[in-house]
């Protein structure tokens, strides 16, 4: 009998996580052909999540949980669920309910017909998302897919269901600065992209904020383009083009012409606009640095306080 592990972050969920045990336990009754592993990832939340993870596992120790020493992150939650799980095939879906457990018999089919390696989720709309939240997701996909190397579908989810030789290829990468969207995408292998309706949460509120979805994509960027250091490259030329060109416009006018240029407001924006660049191209290398300089520290990804795994 196959086994399918199911990995599902978690950070202060406790008024999603009885719908979630419902919704849980009535797939698994109805997918009663494979074996389920539940792994409940605990990001050191601050209400009663983990109490609600640890009540789960002493009524059924299908539910396994492990809670984190601080908030390291939701993809230090996924690495970790991805290194803990045994089953043959792993998915790896939100706590709230916006991936519909549903669909996971379907992904489970599309793999055993053996065409396919991941069957992963996108939303084919972002109903009921605010409108600038929308428009600078569409974007930064759009970005990602044609300027990265990991190509990534539009409303692309982490929810998907994967073979596990794939996930193994995933746990080969060890960077600690992790955009688990674009690891997924950059290992390769053979993905089928099901859409879905836009769902909203089932209770409670995002868990990430617009400044947080902002400093995410920023990381995405970084660890997977280098989009960002070719357009201050260019713009660099294009600076420095312009300089030349006033330069020779000044020695024309003050050496051949015999006029006066009067350019004092002209020269500060000239001033002006090199400086602006140049704090633009430090704070985008300065990107990168941070980058090299986290992953060079080898800290862990996380730390584990408290779990339900032997050990």
């Amino acid at each position: 009998m196959d086994k399918i592990s199911l990995i599902i972050p978690c950070y202060n969920e406790q008024e999603t996580i009885p719908y979630l045990r419902e919704e849980l336990n009535r797939i698994m009754s109805a997918f009663n052909e494979v074996e389920f592993e539940i792994i409940l990832v605990d990001n050191c939340s601050e209400d009663k999540t983990l109490s609600l993870m640890k009540e789960m596992h002493e009524e059924d120790n299908r539910y396994q949980y492990m809670s984190f020493s601080r908030n390291f992150g939701k993809d230090a939650s996924m690495y970790a669920g991805l290194r803990a799980s045994t089953g043959d095939y792993i998915t790896v879906m939100d706590a709230d309910l916006q991936d519909p457990p549903e669909l996971l018999r379907e992904m489970y089919l599309t793999l055993k017909t053996g065409e396919y390696d991941c069957a992963a989720a996108y939303r084919k709309d972002r109903k009921g998302e605010p409108w600038l939240r929308s428009v600078l997701a569409d974007e930064f996909y759009r970005l990602m897919g044609k300027f990265s190397d990991a190509e990534m579908v539009n409303g692309a989810r982490d929810f998907r269901l994967m073979t596990r030789e794939m996930v193994e290829a995933v746990l080969q990468l060890q960077e600690s600065q992790r955009f688990t969207k674009g690891i997924f995408s950059w290992v390769g292998f053979r993905t089928k992209w099901i859409p879905f309706e836009n769902q909203e949460r089932v209770a409670g509120n995002t868990k990430l904020p617009m400044k947080s979805a902002f400093s995410y994509a920023l990381r995405g960027i970084v660890a997977f383009s280098t989009l960002p250091l070719v357009i201050i490259s260019i713009l660099g030329f294009i600076v420095c083009v312009a300089a030349l060109l006033f330069t020779a416009y000044v020695m024309i006018e003050q050496l051949i012409l015999k006029n006066s240029v009067p350019g004092y407001p002209s020269l500060m924006c000239v001033i002006l606009f090199g400086f602006g660049i140049s704090f633009l191209s430090l704070g985008i290398i300065g990107q990168y640095l941070a980058q090299m300089y986290l992953e060079i520290k080898h800290r862990p990804k996380y730390i584990v306080r408290e779990s339900s795994f032997e050990r």
